[in-house]
């Protein structure tokens, strides 16, 4: 994403660096089972591909089960509570989601086998962009003058398989509100020799912080530093929690065009995530 695509917001919460020997601790006896887990992980999943990559090409049929256990594991190591409703999309297409955390790729790939779109500096992030490019990310400029080579990596990967994810708002937000969708990647669903019986799930994704805390405490966004932002979740002695909502998926076949399959996902994602600030959650059916 361009740089005038950041949301920001008029204050910012504050991180609360650790203080003391309690919070250290606290820290330490999360980060340490967490790196163990997920740099392990890591190794077995670039082991597995050796073989993988070879035998399938493009296809994953293994190693994403990698990824969905350590995401999973992490919200036990955090002690964030994760509660998901509705069902994960089955068949091919992709889900969109609202953008909150750098959490979200936790919260997402916990559920369901999916690879997610990503903007082209997070590849060279250390740690995150390791981990973005082991597991598949698709990286791209959001550039409008490359939407059709955008929309040409969508439909290969579409083509073999993959279940794509991707934040139509183009930045991340404190949680409380749910941005316009940009319509720019709608666009590469509707390539002529895609079939027509793809899919596109929207998807809510809720935080609620810890009792007696800034609302937007598992916010991350504009200029907050992740290092800072992460020990400020370690610390934290009683956590929150997370719902994650899978919306009926979207028909490609019943909407026509790229401004209205944004619009009804826009539509779906808003009120799942007001719904869901409201605690009062409603499973959808279909």
């Amino acid at each position: 994403m361009t740089s005038d695509a950041t949301w920001r917001s008029e204050d910012e919460p504050e991180m609360h660096a650790p203080r003391g020997l309690r919070d250290w601790f606290r820290v330490l006896r999360r980060a340490i089972p967490l790196a163990i887990v997920v740099f392990g992980c890591l190794a077995l999943l670039l082991l597995l591909r050796l073989i993988e990559r070879p035998l399938f090409g493009e296809n994953r049929p293994w190693t994403p089960a990698i990824t969905r256990f350590v995401c999973q594991s992490a919200f036990v190591f955090l002690g964030i509570h994760r509660k998901v409703h509705g069902v994960p999309m089955e068949g091919r297409g992709a889900q969109v989601s609202n953008h909150v955390s750098w959490l979200d790729i936790f919260s997402l790939n916990a559920s369901d086998r999916i690879y997610f779109v990503s903007k082209a500096e997070v590849a060279g992030w250390p740690g995150i962009g390791w981990l973005a490019r082991a597991t598949g990310t698709v990286f791209i400029n959001r550039d409008r003058r490359e939407a059709r080579s955008q929309a040409a990596i969508f439909e290969q990967r579409l083509k073999a398989g993959h279940r794509l994810l991707f934040f139509p708002e183009g930045t991340s937000t404190d949680g409380l509100r749910v941005l316009p969708f940009k319509t720019t990647l709608f666009q590469a669903f509707y390539a002529d020799d895609l079939p027509e019986f793809l899919q596109v799930q929207p998807v809510s994704v809720v935080y609620h912080a810890p009792e007696g805390e800034d609302p937007r405490f598992y916010g991350w966004w504009a200029d907050m530093e992740f290092g800072e932002h992460f020990l400020k979740v370690l610390r934290q002695k009683r956590q929150g929690s997370v719902d994650v909502i899978y919306h009926p998926p979207v028909a490609l076949h019943d909407i026509g065009g790229r401004k209205a399959l944004a619009a009804v996902c826009e539509e779906a994602v808003r009120e799942g995530v007001a719904s869901a600030r409201l605690n009062d959650i409603r499973p959808a059916q279909g």
